[in-house]
């Protein structure tokens, strides 16, 4: 996985989790969340080193009860075991500071915690219990995300900030009153840790929103209000087509303005389907943006009348497929390689062009077209492949360039 571009990235406070770099000018993060019962050791570290595996660089569990408490120890030996160093992060609602006091196994075997100032505590608790939850992370030495919700916003601060907004010659719209709670929220509760004790640069902030517009408004918000290393995504970003273009039009702009250190898509997994999708998805968004390449990139035309022929279709697909086999072994011995660029096209309006911009690309003929299919590598024409080994010749070529030009020798 390589790191690319920063535009416009802000300088944060490095938050270092379990040697994952947050902030600070390291690369983007990428992490998810299981949806196993932490309780289950064995159905939790499977998907733990699926999401791993995948390229998830954090990876974090619900921490909801004393079963659970006494799992995380297990999970963490289990994957030790598998020679997956993943940290996990413990999500804390309601309970944190009991279940970390209780366990103290549980608190040493995660990397960090997740803690809502939003039901931390109720009246006079919330402080006490907030504060306890922060020495505990102090004792530990271990960095807190204090994740706000627009969903449990801290009902307390938002009467107080509503009932003050009532008293206003010209009152501003509930929505930016929920909007002020949130970042108020997470600055305020941020500032309180830094008082008992905790640094800067252990501490993460988000403000997650279901909203692609108020995610984007209550971040740039956050960001110039405050330093801390950001947690970027919506909270519930839905399931499909749906869930992954609007993560996608959120996290697009924010990143691009430079705003956000790590990031998840929290997609609703259809029954039955692999969780790692959400981790393909933020790979994916950060591959496009040019901040981070986890993998060799293939262009294909989305054909028209003019490619009436699948086979196109086919060779793309069997390049993609090619080189995600491949991968593996290639990060291995071929540094770099999660850089390159193969386009194959279908016709000869765009083909021979968007060939030449790729790293080594092919120009299969249209219809009407000769049936030759001229190879660029690195911009200038090496061979043209004719006959029914079109498919292999190429893939053949693909390997013996990334050998050649990520093989050091």
């Amino acid at each position: 996985m390589t790191a690319l571009s920063f535009p416009n990235r802000r300088l944060t406070p490095t938050v270092s989790v379990g040697g994952v770099h947050i902030g600070g000018g390291a690369p983007v993060v990428v992490q998810s969340m299981t949806n196993t019962d932490t309780a289950d050791v064995a159905a939790t570290v499977r998907q733990v080193a699926e999401l791993a595996r995948a390229g998830s660089e954090l990876v974090r569990i619900t921490v909801n009860n004393e079963a659970a408490a006494r799992a995380v120890p297990l999970i963490r030996e289990a994957l030790d075991a598998q020679g997956l160093d993943v940290p996990l992060i413990g999500d804390f609602h309601f309970n944190g500071h009991r279940l970390l006091t209780d366990y103290p196994e549980c608190a040493q075997a995660l990397a960090k915690y997740r803690i809502n100032p939003g039901n931390v505590g109720r009246g006079e608790k919330r402080d006490s219990q907030f504060a306890t939850l922060i020495e505990l992370a102090i004792r530990h030495d271990r960095p807190v995300r204090i994740g706000v919700n627009w969903g449990s916003l801290d009902p307390e601060l938002v009467a107080r900030l509503m009932d003050a907004n009532a008293r206003l010659s010209q009152p501003a719209p509930v929505q930016e009153v929920t909007y002020e709670a949130m970042v108020q929220s997470a600055l305020d509760s941020a500032r309180q840790a830094e008082a008992i004790g905790l640094p800067a640069e252990r501490i993460v902030l988000s403000c997650k929103m279901s909203g692609v517009q108020d995610l984007i408004t209550v971040y740039r918000r956050l960001a110039a209000r405050g330093n801390f290393a950001l947690h970027l995504g919506l909270t519930e970003a839905g399931m499909g087509a749906k869930g992954i273009v609007a993560s996608t039009a959120a996290l697009a702009v924010l990143l691009q303005e430079g705003i956000g250190d790590t990031i998840r898509v929290s997609l609703t997994p259809e029954p039955g389907a692999p969780r790692q999708r959400e981790v393909e998805v933020a790979q994916e968004i950060l591959q496009a943006l040019e901040l981070r390449a986890f993998a060799p990139q293939v262009t294909a035309c989305p054909g028209c009348g003019r490619t009436t022929s699948t086979a196109f279709q086919q060779l793309a697909l069997d390049v993609q497929n090619h080189l995600r086999e491949r991968l593996p072994a290639w990060r291995q011995r071929y540094p770099g390689v999660e850089t390159l660029r193969v386009a194959v096209m279908g016709c000869v309006v765009n083909g021979p062009g968007e060939s030449k911009n790729a790293d080594i690309g092919i120009s299969l003929p249209g219809n009407g077209e000769r049936q030759a299919a001229p190879v660029y590598v690195d911009g200038e024409k090496v061979a043209t492949l004719k006959g029914e080994g079109i498919s292999a010749d190429f893939i053949d070529m693909v390997d013996r360039y990334v050998t050649e030009r990520f093989g050091g020798s």
